[in-house]
């Protein structure tokens, strides 16, 4: 552990409450402390109110709120005393419990104070820190943790046993603080779950859990249970997107909605998945109760989806019958599937909650493999980690989860889309909360859509076979497959008559606007018949298909093939479920190729200005990208679920179209 403490960055903190969310950042930067909205963090502070009564207020972490950026706004004010009240109570349902906490809030629109916040009032001290340290969990997930945690710290921390959080936890930290703490007395171990730190200044309370989870390392480095040899791992070397892809479909539809599959093959996942004794250390369960709403209670072993769907329905039927209350069963798919060719797969509804799975299971491999060390992982009973997959504030966040975008768990891959049309829509596919993979000859497709974990910008040429075939593999292994195919790449040549059209720039245009979308096309079929809501396949083709215009015969010939391509593989393709559909633009103007200098020249030679130029058609009205990637992303969702093989035009009326 390394203390990160700033006196400089801490001097400029105006309040206690600054302070209070420096503090918890720096806890937040460190992924060995908390993880994605792990952890939690609180000060006690004495507060005027409206009418000028001084009040001691709990200022805690609100829900939904990270460590690593939280600011003022995302801790909850509450008032002090009603909560020591409630503490004294023999019982309070967690319901009932986050009711009550919600009418102290003094602050309108504050987020919900976190379920902890009962724990956090009852600690006689100003500042507590609560992370979820894999070293310390590492020594707790042990048969004999809590004689390891007493021999590590003696007095210095409260030992409590697992106890699910809310209202009970509070009950028995309270019992076990009043009883075991002393003078020397600077934190709380929850086994199972986490570690406690807590002191009168943010400095003290950050300092001690810094101190706590050092010596908990030091231990564990001791025992030669901190250096992990990664052995060598060799995963498959062949092409495994069709598997994946396969894989990402039965997972689909175990889970009854489209899912987001990342395969990870680092040296510590494959190597995990490949170790001897994978089955029994990987099946006891995971590091902390709250990863189990990320991934489940195990991870699966293998590619048998049916078969652990099974074993889930046994093991809710097994539990659900001793539930105090009627429990309705999540869905059975895996969150993390362990495999020898492929490593570790994580599934989300979107890319971020894969990645987070992803995340927490990095860790958890370490937290396993340093328990194993010191004499065998275990992990809590079946009993109680079904109490909180199906604890009823989890289930209540579930209700009232609102509506997902409509392209939630899809994967869209779109060609050109470093710019102009393409990059809108990679927007527009984004909005409507699809993972997307783009293809562009250009390095920026990289930053098409900056820095986001649903976005894969990849440099590819699309005319090279060798170059599509590498980039679908690694946009399946990042997302699970393709379910949307939008080709939009294509090349728009200078003008040039046929009596001087050369051979070579005829090819040219052909390898671009034709043979590489074939390449595509051929490339993606089998992905897109695993699409668990079918295939869906936008064709950009251009107004000069219907009406070419002279110096146009190799961009005009070639996007009418197109289009002949894409009416033929909506006959082929349909009976697998996959939907082919053309666009015909015109005059899109905000592209790369329109600069402002060709713009005026093309205007002047109709003898319009610009503005006018940009509005020639049948409606006066100006047809932007963003237009076209709309149009786009429609043709891809329910509207058009019963449309294949269509044209249509998007170029606000072309009389000679029409």
């Amino acid at each position: 552990m390394k203390n990160l403490w700033d006196p400089a960055e801490a001097s400029k903190c105006k309040s206690e409450l600054e302070l209070r969310v420096y503090s918890s950042r720096l806890l937040g930067r460190d992924d060995t402390l908390v993880l994605h909205g792990g952890g939690n963090t609180s000060v006690k502070v004495r507060e005027r109110n409206a009418v000028g009564e001084e009040e001691e207020i709990l200022y805690i972490k609100g829900s939904g709120w990270d460590l690593q950026t939280i600011e003022a706004a995302g801790f909850a004010p509450v008032r002090l005393a009603p909560l020591l009240k409630l503490a004294r109570l023999e019982a309070l349902p967690d319901p009932q419990m986050v009711n009550e906490l919600a009418t102290q809030v003094t602050r309108a629109g504050a987020p919900a104070p976190s379920v902890e916040t009962i724990l956090h009032a009852i600690l006689p001290h100003k500042f507590v820190d609560h992370t979820h340290a894999d070293a310390v969990l590492a020594i707790t997930n042990t048969s004999d943790g809590e004689k390891r945690i007493r021999e590590i710290y003696g007095d210095n921390v409260v030992i409590v046993p697992y106890v699910m959080p809310g209202f009970d936890l509070a009950k028995v930290c309270a019992r076990q603080f009043e009883a075991e703490a002393r003078p020397s007395t600077i934190g709380m171990v929850l086994l199972h779950h986490g570690i406690f730190s807590f002191g009168a200044t943010a400095e003290e309370s950050y300092g001690r859990m810094i101190e706590l989870v050092d010596r908990a390392e030091k231990y564990l480095e001791q025992e030669k249970a901190w250096d992990l040899a990664t052995p060598n791992a060799h995963g498959s070397e062949k092409p495994m997107r069709l598997e994946i892809a396969a894989l990402r479909r039965e997972v689909a539809t175990a889970a009854g909605s489209p899912v987001i599959l990342s395969s990870h093959s680092d040296g510590k996942f494959l190597a995990f998945s490949q170790s001897a004794n994978v089955r029994e250390v990987s099946q006891r369960g995971p590091a902390t109760p709250d990863h189990i709403l990320r991934t489940k209670r195990l991870p699966m072993l293998g590619r048998d989806v049916s078969a652990y769907a099974e074993a889930y329905r046994e093991y809710f039927a097994r539990n659900a019958a001793h539930a105090k209350e009627p429990e309705t069963m999540l869905d059975p798919a895996p969150r993390v599937i362990l495999d020898a060719e492929l490593g570790v797969c994580c599934v989300g509804r979107s890319a971020k909650e894969a990645g987070i799975v992803r995340d927490l299971y990095w860790h958890t491999i370490d937290v396993i493999s340093r328990a194993e060390a010191l004499g065998g992982y275990r992990a809590l009973s079946e009993k109680e980690l079904f109490d909180f997959e199906y604890w009823d504030l989890e289930q209540a966040k579930l209700r009232h989860a609102g509506q997902p975008p409509i392209f939630t768990g899809e994967i869209a891959l779109v060609t050109g889309a470093a710019s102009g049309i393409g990059k809108a829509c990679v927007e527009a596919l984004l909005k409507r909360g699809a993972a997307v993979i783009g293809l562009d000859v250009s390095p920026g497709v990289a930053t098409t859509a900056g820095p986001r974990q649903d976005y894969l910008g990849l440099t590819c040429d699309i005319t090279s076979e060798e170059a599509v075939t590498a980039a679908l593999e690694s946009g399946v292994r990042a997302f699970g497959g393709v379910d949307i195919l939008i080709l939009n790449a294509g090349v728009f040549p200078a003008s040039e008559p046929i009596a001087i059209l050369q051979p070579n720039e005829w090819r040219r245009v052909f390898d671009v606007n034709l043979d590489a979308n074939l390449t595509l096309m051929r490339e993606c079929h089998p992905l897109l018949s695993l699409a668990p809501k079918g295939g869906r396949v936008v064709v950009m083709g251009s107004k000069n298909v219907a009406a070419p215009g002279p110096g146009a015969a190799a961009y005009s010939a070639s996007k009418a093939a197109l289009t002949q391509l894409a009416r033929v593989a909506a006959l082929e393709w349909g009976a697998a479920g996959i939907r082919v559909n053309t666009l015909h633009p015109n005059a899109v103007f905000d592209t790369g190729i329109w600069t402002e200098e060709v713009l005026e020249a093309r205007a002047r030679s109709y003898g319009l200005s610009v503005e006018a130029y940009k509005r020639n058609n049948v409606l006066n009205t100006e047809v932007r990208g963003i237009d076209v990637a709309e149009l786009a992303a429609e043709l891809c969702g329910p509207t058009f679920a019963k449309t294949t093989g269509a044209q249509i035009p998007i170029d606000g009326g072309n009389d000679r179209v029409i």
